[in-house]
């Protein structure tokens, strides 16, 4: 693990930015933050804050997939839109990295789409996981069955 040089937090902040929405990238990797490359190939895999996971960049699309520290920082900054709000009472199953089903959803943001990052809250506006959107926002809500996020990591996992 070694500190990111300007171009790797450049390159790390422009794909948040891309992915997650505009000042993504700025609240999520500021100075500071190190990097873990693959043995293998010599590519940025991890990205740490203070030694906690923020988020892992994947090897197949080179897109991020979101840990649970860096969503409590995009849940501080509020520029993250991707949320999908459960009922209360299903949150201690998705704590523990449990799928959300579509019947469990009581809001989801319209901008969501199928295989975006999402973080996965209570109506107390509790972080419970993060995850991959399955069916878009819209869906989320209309739909009664199914699985609507495939959940990465559940708080408790962490």
């Amino acid at each position: 693990m070694r500190k990111a040089s300007y171009r790797e937090l450049d390159k790390i902040r422009g794909v948040a930015s891309y992915q997650l929405g505009r000042g993504t990238g700025e609240a999520l990797f500021r100075r500071g933050v190190m990097i873990v490359h693959s043995p293998k190939t010599g590519r940025i895999r991890h990205i740490y804050r203070d030694e906690k996971l923020l988020a892992t960049l994947r090897a197949n699309d080179g897109m991020l997939a979101l840990a649970i520290e860096g969503a409590k920082l995009l849940m501080r900054s509020r520029r993250f839109k991707n949320v999908v709000t459960v009922q209360t009472d299903v949150s201690d199953f998705i704590k523990n990295g449990r799928n959300v089903f579509a019947k469990h959803v009581t809001q989801a943001s319209p901008n969501i789409r199928p295989e975006d990052e999402v973080i996965v809250i209570n109506e107390r506006n509790e972080l419970l996981a993060t995850g991959r959107a399955f069916l878009s926002g819209e869906e989320m809500l209309s739909f009664k069955r199914g699985v609507a996020v495939r959940v990465r990591h559940g708080i408790s996992e962490s």
